[in-house]
């Protein structure tokens, strides 16, 4: 796997693939949020608590880094990246974290994408 993938606006369907193939799925023992198309995992996005990072003094639960966003290159500039960033965010939206992202896809797709910017730690 490497990191890659277009950046477009999560309204879209993944490119040529059928939106009801692609899922995201929590993943809490690894610590990401893995994405499959039938029964095949073909991206991640990697997270961690900030109660776990050295230097953060956030609470457990309370603010999620987005580490790093990885989908098998076979799978590029299909949008598939946006569409698992985008359900990362909506999830962290339903479970009340506020998010840091870490992972520079991460930022620019926020940066195309303001709908997302109320899940972001302030400061």
């Amino acid at each position: 796997m490497s990191v890659m993938d277009h950046i477009s606006n999560s309204s879209e369907s993944p490119g040529n693939i059928a939106a009801a193939d692609a899922r995201v799925l929590d993943n809490p023992a690894h610590e990401r949020f893995d994405l499959w198309l039938g029964d095949e995992l073909v991206g991640i996005l990697g997270y961690r608590d900030e109660d776990d990072i050295p230097g953060f003094t956030a609470k457990p639960g309370e603010v999620v880094a987005f580490m790093h966003t990885v989908v098998k290159e076979e799978f590029g500039g299909r949008g598939l990246a946006a569409f698992l960033v985008g359900e990362a965010l909506d999830s962290a939206r339903r479970r009340g974290w506020k998010v840091r992202p870490i992972c520079t896809y991460v930022q620019r797709y926020l940066a195309l994408n303001p709908q997302h910017l109320d899940v972001l730690i302030a400061g």
